[in-house]
């Protein structure tokens, strides 16, 4: 992996790791080879048996310009061609087919759909036959749930007592309406998952100092936590607030019944890092997406772990 600019991390000890997805880029005619794909990985989810996960950045992938170059989505003036390649280096590097994934359709909702075989590959290999959801559960080893942000928040779910895991994309909205805890429900009714038993974590997103909100927004989240006002928002230029979203996550978790030591916390903000992560608000809306990946599998998988 070619060297690059470090994160800037928010706290004094690194809360993610950077790790190496190893893909092939093998075609027809050119010969067999090999690529690096840096993406983040939690090590409170690394160290649980029989689960994959990870979370992009912007490197490793052959889009151009603005969508340089790991972009996931189609859609927003990216090549197809671009981002199908994209996702076969994830997949490659995750040991999967593009086939195993089952990707969101946000529209920042708190609906959460339960994913089975039927699903396998909708949203990149097979059309998607829902609408507005914005997380997703499954307990079918094999598959490979994904959602996509480029300053929301990613909030991974795993039960390793019912071998169960979820995915939800909480922006703002999401987060008022508290997917992390409809999530939660969802596992609970569909799989007999125990809050007590998820292990959860908070993935890079847009932090306090970056997020400014106005006072429309600062209400609903006023009316959405009460008692965590001070906790949530700080008082910036006239009618503005800077919003924690990190905190209010975490608090959503909690209040559902997540163990506060059973949660890892991001230390990565999108808009501070946005040479390494796309970021909506450091780019002016002219970026790509990543990924948050998370599945169940077999064996625990290979990743070269190391902190950066």
């Amino acid at each position: 992996m070619k060297k690059m600019d470090p994160f800037i991390r928010k706290g004094t000890e690194p809360a993610m790791v950077l790790s190496t997805l190893n893909f092939h880029t093998d075609t027809e005619g050119e010969g067999d080879g090999s690529g690096e794909l840096p993406v983040l990985t939690f090590p409170i989810l690394n160290g649980i048996p029989g689960i994959r996960h990870c979370f992009t950045t912007r490197e490793g992938g052959v889009s151009s310009g603005y969508f340089s170059s790991l972009n996931l989505k189609n859609g927003i003036g990216d090549r197809d061609e671009n981002v199908a390649e994209n996702f076969r280096r994830v997949a490659d590097g995750l040991g999967i087919s593009p086939d195993d994934f089952v990707l969101t359709d946000q529209t920042h909702t708190a609906n959460v759909r339960v994913v089975t075989e039927a699903d396998r590959g909708r949203g990149v290999t097979k059309k998607r036959n829902y609408r507005d959801v914005d997380g997703l559960v499954t307990n079918v080893p094999g598959l490979v749930l994904a959602v996509f942000s480029a300053d929301c928040v990613p909030v991974f779910f795993v039960d390793p007592k019912r071998r169960a895991v979820g995915l939800a994309h909480s922006g703002w909205k999401g987060t008022v309406q508290r997917i992390g805890a409809e999530t939660i429900r969802l596992m609970s009714r569909q799989y007999g998952t125990d809050p007590a038993d998820l292990i959860c974590a908070v993935g890079p997103s847009i932090c306090r100092d970056c997020y400014e909100v106005s006072e429309d927004v600062a209400e609903q989240f006023r009316d959405a936590f009460p008692g965590h006002e001070a906790e949530l928002l700080t008082e910036g230029r006239a009618g503005h607030y800077q919003l924690d979203l990190w905190a209010a996550n975490r608090i959503v978790l909690t209040e559902a019944g997540v163990l506060p030591e059973h949660i890892g916390m991001t230390d990565l903000c999108t808009c501070c890092n946005p040479k390494r992560l796309f970021s909506h608000r450091a780019s002016g809306g002219r970026r790509g997406v990543m990924g948050s990946f998370l599945g169940l599998t077999g064996s625990e998988g290979a990743m070269n772990d190391e902190y950066e």
